[in-house]
């Protein structure tokens, strides 16, 4: 089973993720797609993200209805922060029988350099790119396939400093995630 690894904070979960994981499974030669809700970035602020656990939980709401996209809390218990490599190592010994791949947008795959031992993630893995607003769209790199995917520029900074801000995003959620907000103080 050939299985896509979303990786992100999803702080909070929106359906631009939905949609571009919807449309890998579907329209590459992925079988599944897991989203892998990592604790800690390296790269970002840990102070702006919520509890891992209520992304967690965000994320299978939000998936419910998709029997080919799964929920991954595979970071929470590796040493933090997460670093892609070492998930991948601990999910190819889990998991030997599947064939994992990278799905991530171009503004990712510009700053991949910076990664933990970026070049072996190049080398052994495939990665599946989509487009994002501003970022190049390189062709000519082994194991990169750029996917025509839709441009999304709704991110979930956006969406978090909107909900501070007191503004309806309920649209830019998947209906089981906003139920899930309205109420709470989570980002509020």
């Amino acid at each position: 089973m050939k299985v896509g690894l979303y990786f992100g904070s999803f702080n909070p979960i929106h359906v631009g993720h939905l949609i571009i994981a919807n449309h890998f499974q579907q329209f590459t030669d992925l079988d599944q797609v897991w989203f892998v809700v990592s604790p800690q970035n390296p790269l970002k602020k840990k102070s702006s993200l919520a509890n891992e656990y209520d992304r967690l939980e965000m994320v299978e709401l939000a998936i419910k209805d998709y029997p080919n996209l799964r929920a991954s809390n595979i970071e929470f218990t590796l040493p933090k922060p997460s670093y892609t490599i070492d998930t991948l190592i601990h999910l190819n010994e889990k998991f030997p029988e599947y064939d994992f791949a990278l799905i991530m947008g171009s503004d990712n795959l510009d700053g991949i350099s910076k990664w933990k031992n970026a070049e072996i993630l190049m080398r052994d893995y495939q990665l599946y790119v989509y487009p994002r607003p501003g970022y190049s769209q390189e062709e000519n790199l082994d194991n990169v396939e750029m996917v025509e995917a839709p441009l999304m520029e709704i991110s979930s900074t956006f969406i978090r400093n909107a909900i501070k801000d007191g503004k309806n995003i309920k649209p830019m959620l998947p209906p089981k995630v906003w139920e899930y907000l309205d109420g709470s103080n989570l980002y509020g």
